[in-house]
């Protein structure tokens, strides 16, 4: 299987080179890590060339300009670029375990995606991470949230692991889908602009037809670094854009990844 692992950015690329450091360290590389960037200023793209000469497999810069929050887009050109027949989809705020991606592979099954962990690290803590330019995080740290998503275990895993009907919890900074489903329902919603809910409008049509969802506990563990929360302001508008997915079952958005393939 080939895998893909696409890391979304914009505009902190301190952030960015801890991600892409992890991501260089995996017990089991991906054929590709593809920077989904939002509009980022210059100096992200300088930091990605010189990280490319240390990079174990090809590391490509997906950028386009910078015309407010528009993460559905830049999500599909990435995916679009993307060479792998399965994608894992990260934020460029969350550091990976070192067996991230071979966790990943070890679930990975036909027509399920797969939603991964995520533990919060505090302000302290990720000030902490920065300064000491660390890639892990000890299972006891102090000053992280849900302290149970740092314990990787197979066993529990294997116990905890359930599919879900359910959109509550849709997070895409840890999660993992199959590149043909993404092309079934025409990827992201780019209706969608500014913070929010187009992980779960995307989520609700891969449901929608027919793609199970798989809670993956206890492995792929993901350490999301604190950052101040972003704009709102358009959540009631993008609320209601997913309550017309919902309610009208909708498989395929109208503006979406098909705009991309050549």
């Amino acid at each position: 299987m080939r895998i893909s692992l696409i890391v979304t950015t914009y505009n902190w690329k301190e952030a960015l080179e801890l991600v892409l450091r992890s991501a260089f360290y995996q017990t089991l590389a991906p054929m590709e890590i593809v920077v989904a960037d939002d509009g980022s200023r210059p100096d992200t793209a300088e930091l990605i060339r010189n990280m490319a000469s240390q990079a174990p497999v090809p590391l490509v810069h997906s950028w386009h300009e910078d015309d407010g929050y528009r993460l559905a887009k830049s999500r599909n050109r990435a995916i679009a670029r993307a060479q792998g027949d399965y994608i894992l989809l990260i934020d460029g705020d969350i550091l990976l375990d070192r067996r991230f991606a071979a966790d990943h592979l070890a679930v990975a099954r036909r027509g399920y995606f797969v939603q991964g962990p995520r533990a919060l690290l505090g302000d302290k803590l990720t000030a902490q991470v920065f300064a000491r330019g660390a890639l892990t995080i000890p299972l006891g740290a102090r000053g992280v949230g849900n302290k149970k998503n740092c314990l990787r275990s197979e066993l529990l895993s294997r116990l905890f692991s359930l599919k879900s009907t359910k959109l509550q919890g849709t997070r895409l900074c840890n999660f993992a889908f199959w590149k043909e489903d993404a092309l079934r329902v025409n990827g992201f919603n780019e209706d969608f602009v500014g913070w929010g809910r187009e992980d779960s409008e995307f989520v609700a049509r891969l449901l929608n037809c027919g793609v199970q969802r798989q809670n993956l506990k206890f492995r792929a563990l993901g350490y999301h670094l604190h950052h101040p929360m972003n704009n709102r302001d358009r959540l009631a508008l993008n609320d209601d854009l997913l309550q017309r997915t919902i309610e009208g079952r909708l498989t395929w958005c109208k503006t979406g990844l098909d705009q991309y393939r050549s």
